[in-house]
């Protein structure tokens, strides 16, 4: 790996390491990849190694300028303010707590209750249908505040950094969901999220990729 290149710890399907995928490819910050499998030999995350670069065993994780950084709402503010432009945040503080409200309601509200740790605890005949009302909660909130913020993307005309990728993996019907759904079907065809997809990734399996 080339001295002083950030390195991302991530997992092909983890929408949290997805998030900071895009915040990369949209900055244009290159990087290298440590894929770490969240189900193989246990899962890569409980390995010694990795524990001590991430206490809570879990990606994404990003070294980079001589620090390592968990959490990916922090990864990416980080990313915002050394590496300002192109920016993440829009410049009105307004719209700033709104894209801020919408990515921890996000990343804080929905995905943990369908994360691979909780659907564990659930038991594998109950897994889809907590993960889907987990998803179907979250999103019926989102898609009213959406209803006030968007433009063409989640908050005005800007594009921020949550991403929608949990319906398609849980099968959750998009149908209620117009404003969500138009705006991610315009993210999708943007060069860093196409790029940053779950199915482009160095560590997905071969027939899921695309």
């Amino acid at each position: 790996m080339q001295a002083g290149k950030p390195i991302l710890y991530s997992y092909f399907r983890s929408s949290c390491s997805w998030r900071v995928r895009i915040a990369l490819a949209l900055k244009g910050i290159d990087y290298e990849t440590v894929p770490i499998n969240l189900i193989k030999d246990g899962g890569q995350q409980f390995s010694k190694d990795f524990q001590a670069l991430n206490p809570m065993k879990q990606v994404p994780a990003l070294k980079i300028d001589g620090i390592t950084i968990h959490q990916s709402l922090a990864i990416i503010e980080y990313l915002e303010e050394t590496r300002p432009t192109p920016r993440l945040l829009p410049q009105d503080p307004k719209k700033r707590a709104s894209v801020r409200m919408i990515s921890d309601l996000i990343a804080g509200g929905i995905q943990p209750l369908q994360n691979l740790s909780v659907l564990k605890q659930v038991g594998e005949e109950f897994q889809l249908t907590w993960a889907q009302n987990a998803i179907i909660s979250g999103f019926n909130a989102l898609e009213q505040i959406l209803q006030s913020t968007a433009g063409t993307y989640c908050v005005g005309d800007e594009v921020s950094c949550p991403q929608v990728f949990l319906y398609y993996r849980f099968k959750v019907d998009c149908t209620p969901y117009p404003t969500i759904s138009s705006i991610n079907k315009r993210l999708l065809v943007l060069e860093a999220f196409q790029v940053t997809h779950p199915c482009r990734q160095p560590d997905t399996p071969t027939e899921l990729r695309a």
